[in-house]
């Protein structure tokens, strides 16, 4: 199959624990492999993409979803943008080109722009040496698998972090897909929830399902299924209702990008749950790597809120559900303020507020 319909578990990463993982990426060597979360939990289907265009595609229509994932998605395709016969006049032209692509998918996820900048950063260094296009590919290939087994150590290492906010008994609450298929593997918020599950802490995940693209009801449900933890699917305006009667004790969630001060953007309905936590005095964490965190953005109000397309919300699965003239406005992501934030997880320990101060520290570290 070609094109985006046909645009992942480790043939290219030989660490033995690593391969143990499962991801949603996977890299062939001639071409990338993403596992289409468009069609889970009904079907899995792996879409093989050679070139740019269907990563780029992928991205866009969220067959590879989660900021971390995209960010590595990103970075395995700018090596399918480069030519291994081209001559060197040609090679900054592809990169140039491969990077504008991949950089106008998904606005928000700033593990994509850091990606590319990483990215752009061995792209450099590779062709100012003088090395002909088949070296800048092979040095590119070799950048991009150690991004995918470093998110996947990040995860790790978040998660025992994170285990250690939890207590035995834990009724925990999430919103939106932060597992496995959100990242390299391991997962950020599921990957918090997995390591607490093991160490006996918690007993039962409340998931809101996330419209209008239902990345709970669909992927996190899945997720933690394969993963024998016990869950219930709830609707995401039920939230309140449980915190009310003192049904959840922790939320975490997961990021696509963190400001330098700790606001925190997330998928649409996050904020929501944040204040109701607040309201109720329940600890709200967000679990991300540090590849989240976008030092150069100061605060939330600077952070680019992507819209989508308005047949997301008026329509389920292909079925239209409104009225055919009613209008629709589908804002993807929304932020959440740093003083409702009592924890930011990362792979590099739990910070705490004030987030300005604690987030110098960790990059610092």
């Amino acid at each position: 199959m070609t094109g985006p319909e046909a645009c992942a578990t480790f043939a290219a990463v030989a660490d033995s624990q690593l391969t143990e993982v499962f991801s949603p990426i996977r890299w062939q060597g001639d071409a990338l492999e993403l596992l289409d979360q468009t069609v889970l939990p009904r079907r899995q289907e792996w879409l093989r993409c050679d070139q740019p265009q269907q990563v780029a595609d992928a991205i866009y229509r969220l067959s590879v979803r989660g900021a971390p994932a995209i960010g590595v998605s990103a970075a395995f395709g700018l090596v399918l943008g480069i030519d291994p016969e081209s001559s060197a006049d040609e090679l900054k032209g592809q990169f140039v080109e491969t990077r504008d692509l991949l950089a106008a998918t998904r606005p928000t996820a700033v593990n994509l722009v850091w990606a590319l900048r990483r990215g752009q950063e061995v792209f450099d260094r590779v062709v100012g040496s003088g090395a002909d296009a088949s070296t800048v590919r092979a040095a590119l290939e070799q950048w991009a698998i150690a991004e995918h087994r470093a998110d996947i150590e990040a995860n790790r290492r978040m998660g025992e972090a994170g285990a250690t906010l939890f207590e035995r008994g834990d009724r925990v609450l999430t919103h939106c897909n932060a597992g496995a298929l959100a990242t390299a593997g391991v997962g950020t918020a599921l990957g918090v929830i997995d390591a607490s599950f093991r160490a006996g802490k918690v007993e039962t995940v409340w998931v809101d399902e996330t419209r209008p693209l239902l990345q709970g009801a669909r992927l996190t449900a899945w997720e933690l299924g394969r993963l024998g933890i016990p869950y219930h699917v709830i609707p995401d305006g039920a939230a309140g209702s449980l915190l009310s009667r003192s049904m959840v004790d922790r939320i975490v969630v997961g990021a696509d990008r963190i400001a330098a001060n700790g606001d925190v953007a997330n998928k649409i309905g996050t904020y929501t749950v944040a204040v109701l936590a607040e309201r109720h005095g329940v600890p709200f964490y967000v679990a991300a790597p540090l590849s989240t965190i976008d030092l150069e953005t100061p605060n939330g109000e600077a952070i680019p809120i992507e819209e989508r397309s308005p047949d997301e919300v008026t329509r389920v699965f292909g079925t239209q559900v409104t009225p055919d003239d009613a209008p629709a406005l589908n804002i993807a992501f929304d932020v959440t303020p740093a003083e409702l934030v009592a924890g930011i997880i990362t792979e590099v320990g739990v910070l705490s507020p004030p987030y300005g101060d604690s987030i110098s520290r960790a990059f610092e570290r």
